[in-house]
């Protein structure tokens, strides 16, 4: 076998000209596939990092119905106590779960005491809420206040509402809601701070406490609207969701159907087909890479067999078997692409390193200034290169078995 990767690597050299071309072809196709794996894995990990770090969390757990209904934030769908109990105990019980925060969630009237306008309301436990979301303390804007997020009697204003109304912080505001018989309370809150959108301008959430919200709707238990949950590793919602969705299978309700939904931050949030647009142009992108290593090496396979007919037929008249034949061009197309593909991987690891050190930055919704952090991991190198090998001897095998089949007399007479 030596024997014949040393005949494989001297015809290579044979044709130098073509050879490099070919070769430049495929790490021209490595280095864009593994730049563009390497930017757009930073860019979707960003995004969703910004996304189940800010608001989110990893996922969310809901009495069912909820999410359906959940434009109207509807609070006879609130999970009561015992549901609640039996969440936190299998949350407990799932040793991948890092965190997580109960929230009241209402749609309430906001006013200044001049005007009044729309506001969506979570209460939240400050302290959870920063565990399950740790950005969630970045999108207070000019923080006046060390400590908690937030205390009874305060809230954090959208920067929306804020810049429309002219409300700073220490000013005393009211929130207005409707509770779940029909009447109508409202509250007075002292401005704690103003609080950017996770994802754009056009963010209406305000922050109280939890105890305020539940006094603001004359809840007497606490009973909550959604339960985020954070985890350590945000790779394994898949399996967490399928596993609590078990968990939860025997709580029904009176219907004797399932009490409790639980969804990934992929069912909640838009972004998420962002997310698959991007897995999507990187099987594309891959797509063209296999394309530009097939014709390349079937090309110059298919022209070195019509180059060396006379060759193959003289090899073939002094007794060398068809087989080894066929391992002699089988090894020149899989020398070429470990070659090509190592010179490719080596660029593009160095390309990578070069982005970084520009210190690239972006804006994505209200974050400015997100630098650029190209990563390639082991698995995507891998990936890519065994790829590319793959196709090159899958490109290769025809030309081979067409050498292999040759009839040595005919070859011979071949001008």
């Amino acid at each position: 076998m030596l024997k014949i990767l040393k005949l494989a690597a001297r015809n290579l050299t044979r044709y130098g000209r073509r050879t490099a071309l070919t070769a430049s072809l495929i790490v021209i196709g490595v280095v864009a596939v593994l730049l563009f794996v390497a930017v757009t894995g930073s860019f979707k990990t960003m995004m969703v990092g910004q996304i189940t770090d800010s608001f989110l969390g990893h996922l969310q757990i809901h009495r069912k119905g909820y999410v359906a209904a959940i434009d109207t934030l509807p609070l006879n769908l609130n999970m009561p106590p015992p549901l609640v109990a039996k969440v936190e105990d299998a949350l407990k019980a799932a040793p991948e779960v890092a965190a997580w925060s109960a929230r009241i969630k209402v749609g309430a009237m906001f006013s200044n005491f001049t005007e009044t306008t729309s506001i969506r309301i979570n209460g939240v436990d400050p302290d959870r809420e920063a565990a399950t979301e740790p950005l969630f303390a970045g999108r207070v804007q000019n923080r006046t206040h060390d400590g908690p997020l937030l205390a009874r009697g305060e809230i954090l204003v959208p920067v929306l509402l804020a810049t429309g109304f002219k409300v700073k912080p220490g000013d005393t505001v009211v929130v207005v809601a409707t509770n779940r018989d029909g009447s109508v309370n409202g509250k007075t809150f002292t401005v704690r701070d103003t609080l950017e959108s996770a994802t754009g301008p056009g963010g209406r959430d305000g922050y109280i406490h939890i105890d305020d919200a539940r006094e603001l709707l004359r809840i007497e238990t606490p009973e909550v609207s959604e339960i985020a949950v954070r985890l350590h590793d945000l790779a394994r919602t898949g399996t967490v969701v399928a596993r609590l969705e078990t968990a939860f299978a025997s709580v029904l309700n009176q219907q004797d159907k399932p009490a409790l939904e639980v969804h990934g931050w992929q069912k909640l949030s838009p972004f998420a087909s962002i997310a698959n647009m991007i897995d999507l142009m990187t099987v594309l992108i891959k797509i063209v890479l296999v394309a530009i290593v097939l014709v390349s090496v079937m090309n110059v396979m298919v022209m070195a067999v019509y180059e060396r007919v006379r060759e193959i037929g003289t090899i073939a008249a002094i007794g060398t078997p068809p087989r080894r034949i066929l391992a002699l061009f089988l090894s020149e197309g899989l020398l070429l692409a470990v070659v090509a593909t190592l010179a490719g991987v080596v660029a593009s690891i160095a390309a990578v390193f070069a982005l970084n050190a520009a210190d690239i930055t972006y804006t994505f919704g209200q974050q400015q200034d997100i630098v650029l952090v190209a990563r390639l991991s082991a698995r995507d190198i891998a990936t890519v290169s065994a790829v590319v090998i793959a196709i090159a001897v899958l490109a290769t095998l025809q030309p081979a078995w067409k050498a292999a089949r040759m009839d040595p007399i005919t070859a011979l007479r071949h001008v």
